[in-house]
């Protein structure tokens, strides 16, 4: 079936959007401009911002109360903007890889900030559980899966205090009861987007408690106000964003992705667990819809290399670890078929029928 593409971001987008945007890109809704040069003050893209969000909060359910921002940066500049907005005396984290403690690392330069939980004891391959939740926090930070590592929390977990959660990597991929949050975040480049956009669902209620003055473009209700274009927005991450919602919807919505991811991740995690050369790292309950991780197993270590190439060869695309990890990754995000994924199971059993 040719290249697959399991990068972990950018990565897999839908085929229709991106011929979508291809058209657009020449001629956008045949008003004679690219998608690249249109105005985002003009009627044809206020149309756009204007179904984007109705989509994503249609796909998600969004409650009364809450507003959908799209914004640039990256999740890693929400990183400083949650604490500058939210932080006025303690914040809590649940520390589960590289992305949270990044986000962390912000949040000490605002207010006193704890380690609610962590899972660095066991190199991130789980997702803590049955731990307190301090009461007098600000708010509690969850990432709620993790590239790097393959782990991902499956449920919305109940919280004392506002809950804040990074969902760059799993988001759309399930339902998710929008209500448990303050604030939900991420980088649209995995199941939404090309890089560029940030999206966030923020409970207006939540906004400007803390006492520090803050600058137009880090606080919130500058963007609520705005519209997501107190600056010009990512205006052609936003439409290819839409064509991917547009999909999404036409598929059969959150739920109906979600049964689809659940079936191809299981295809692949029953493959790993079969196959007498490899093994997986994080621990079952917490294995991640999004993010496949695995390694070679004992005895064969030294295949590794070998295994990279062969796939690499059959068209199997960015299925290297991090670097922080090693090992393999595979990316099966939202819009990676099943035949995919059953590519990447076919050329684990070629090989582990040449070396077994």
């Amino acid at each position: 079936m040719g290249k697959v593409n399991f990068n972990a971001g950018p990565s897999i987008l839908p085929k229709a959007a991106f011929e979508n945007a291809s058209k657009a890109v020449l001629d956008f809704d045949g008003i004679g401009l690219s998608i690249l040069e249109i105005s985002h003050r003009s009627k044809e893209f206020q149309a756009v911002m204007d179904e984007t969000v109705a989509l994503f909060k249609e796909l998600l359910n969004v409650p009364e109360g809450y507003h959908v921002l799209f914004v640039g940066g990256g999740a890693s500049t929400q990183f400083f903007h949650v604490p500058y907005n939210l932080l006025e005396k303690k914040a809590g984290y649940v520390n589960t890889g590289v992305w949270a403690k990044k986000a962390m690392k912000e949040a000490v330069n605002f207010g006193e900030t704890v380690c609610v939980a962590s899972s660095e004891d066991k190199n991130f391959t789980y997702v803590p559980k049955g731990y307190d939740i301090p009461t007098d926090l600000d708010y509690l930070h969850i990432t709620t899966n993790n590239t790097i590592y393959g782990t991902e929390l499956h449920y919305d977990m109940d919280s004392p205090v506002t809950l804040v959660a990074d969902m760059s990597s799993d988001i759309m991929s399930r339902p998710v009861d929008v209500s448990k949050y303050g604030l939900i975040y991420g980088g649209a480049q995995k199941n939404l987007a090309p890089a560029g956009v940030t999206f966030v669902i923020v409970r207006e209620d939540i906004l400007g408690k803390v006492s520090r003055k803050l600058p137009s473009m880090v606080d919130y209700r500058s963007h609520i106000s705005g519209g997501s274009m107190y600056n010009t927005p990512p205006v052609f991450p936003i439409f290819v964003m839409r064509e991917t919602l547009r999909w999404l919807k036409a598929l059969g919505g959150v739920e109906k992705m979600y049964e689809i991811n659940k079936r191809k991740a299981a295809i692949l995690y029953d493959e790993i667990d079969a196959n007498p050369l490899f093994k997986g790292t994080a621990v079952k309950e917490d294995r991640s819809l999004m993010n496949v991780c695995f390694v070679m197993n004992d005895g064969y270590e030294e295949l590794a290399d070998e295994f990279r190439t062969f796939a690499t060869e059959r068209g199997m695309v960015g299925i290297k670890g991090h670097r922080l990890v090693g090992g393999f990754r595979a990316s099966i995000y939202n819009a990676m078929p099943e035949e995919g994924v059953k590519a990447l199971v076919d050329v684990m059993r070629e090989f582990a029928k040449i070396k077994g």
